[in-house]
């Protein structure tokens, strides 16, 4: 009896190395969504934990980087904004910036940073990115309700910004910096288990990223001689698409978009191929 009820026996949960590279196992994922839910507010509380103003850095960073940038750029350099308000032209900028560098920058470190939890502990590590670009939504929601609620001073006191039918398209624009910022992340992360040097040469490179991203500064405005650089950029697309729909400003085409989102889904693609060679003999580098 013992032995036929042990046959009939099945096991709930399998754990096998010998998955495909281009696996993204969904699935378990989905039953691990109570771990990302868990890890997001996780990275909240520990984000203000002991902090005097706590959330409210969220609206007091973007303000301050937009105010610098609206000196600097604006009134110093006087680099033009298309007509848009300097305002709302740069905090439209400043908000998506913000939340794509930190989606790479956090995800980048995903293998480094919880070594010691992958090493004592199972849970599908596709959870650890897909929770990071969560809780930078967060993050990303407040700095976008500021951005709306400067946009509607513009449009309904002043006038000066168009809005169009292209703001429908905000939730796929979020979808593709994520994708892309995770996409990134995943390929440095695997990369620096290896050569942790990479990580310092990748906090450099984004800061060199913005200033070929037209995050001040709208790509109508770059010399024609350098306009590839914007051409094959894949978050120029993204940024124009966004300051076009909301401030009706910008160089923006459907081609531009298009092209982004090919390569942002092959950047994916490769990300997740390396991740998840990587996953399987991380703990014998870090």
């Amino acid at each position: 009896m013992n032995n036929t009820s042990d046959e009939n026996k099945k096991w709930t949960q399998v754990i096998e190395s010998g998955h495909s590279l281009f696996s993204l196992n969904l699935k378990e994922v989905w039953n691990y969504r109570d771990l990302v839910y868990m890890l997001v507010k996780r990275d909240f509380v520990t984000s203000f934990k002991q902090t005097i103003l706590g959330p409210l850095w969220f609206f007091i960073n973007p303000i301050f980087t937009t105010v610098m940038y609206v000196i600097v750029f604006g009134n110093i350099a006087n680099l033009s904004t298309d007509g848009a308000p300097k305002l709302a032209f740069y905090l439209a900028g400043v908000t998506l910036w913000n939340y794509f560098s930190s989606c790479l920058n956090n995800t980048s470190n995903v293998f480094r940073g919880n070594a010691s939890i992958f090493g004592k502990v199972y849970f599908p590590r596709l959870v650890m990115p897909l929770a990071i670009v969560s809780s930078n939504l967060m993050q990303f929601g407040v700095q976008f309700l500021l951005f709306i609620c400067v946009t509607a001073y513009y449009y309904f006191f002043e006038g000066n910004i168009h809005p169009n039918i292209w703001i429908l398209a905000t939730p796929f624009l979020i979808v593709l910096m994520a994708a892309f910022a995770m996409g990134m992340g995943m390929i440095f992360s695997s990369m620096t288990t290896k050569y942790k040097d990479l990580s310092m040469l990748l906090s450099f490179g984004v800061s060199l990223y913005m200033y070929v991203t037209p995050v001040v500064y709208p790509v109508s405005s770059m010399p024609e001689k350098y306009r590839w650089i914007a051409d094959i950029n894949p978050l120029t697309g993204i940024f124009e698409c966004f300051k076009y729909a909301f401030l009706g400003v910008g160089d923006f085409n459907l081609n531009m978009l298009l092209y982004s989102t090919i390569v942002i889904f092959i950047i994916l693609l490769v990300g997740t191929i390396i991740f998840n060679k990587v996953e399987k003999s991380f703990m014998d580098t870090v």
